[in-house]
């Protein structure tokens, strides 16, 4: 059992876009009725060689972690050549750098791999109470991983705070 501030990454594959934002919105959902705390999530699609994060402005909401988290995940995953969009940029920097810590080099190869050319993938990263609702919920991904990591969500919203410039 995770530490109740722990941080929980969710990967799931999906055969589309589509399939992805439909699990998106389950999440959504979740957040809306008061069954998860703070996280990000984005729909990844991989196409062309490029990798590409999609996010509406009113899913990136979610507590403090609005969009860094979520970002700096893909940040550590792909090279930077290879993400064609610019929602990762300066999240990278200290919310990556506790993510990176908590994953072993075991965990990113398998993130990676997971997002195949031509799928969509949904990315969250969460609190661990992010993984009891997940598992109730029942996503329709075809294929998931989902880890906690030896990381504090709170150390993740003081350094979304201070990227933002909110905490000196």
């Amino acid at each position: 059992m995770a530490k109740p501030e722990a941080v929980f990454i969710y990967i799931g594959t999906y055969p589309d876009e589509t399939a992805a934002r439909a699990d998106y919105d389950v999440v959504k959902d979740l957040h809306s009725l008061g069954a998860v705390g703070s996280y990000d999530a984005s729909v990844v699609t991989k196409d062309d060689g490029k990798v590409h994060v999609n996010k509406d402005e009113t899913a990136t909401r979610h507590g403090a972690w609005g969009g860094a988290a979520a970002g700096a995940l893909v940040g550590i995953l792909f090279p930077p050549a290879i993400i064609g969009t610019a929602a990762v940029g300066a999240a990278v920097g200290g919310v990556g750098g506790h993510l990176w810590r908590g994953m072993s080099r075991a965990d990113v190869k398998e993130f990676g791999e997971l997002i195949d050319e031509g799928e969509a993938a949904l990315v969250i990263v969460g609190e661990s109470t992010l993984q009891q609702a997940l598992d109730k919920a029942e996503l329709k991904a075809e294929k998931q991983v989902a880890k906690d990591l030896d990381v504090s969500s709170k150390d993740i919203d003081k350094a979304i705070r201070e990227a933002a410039g909110e905490v000196s």
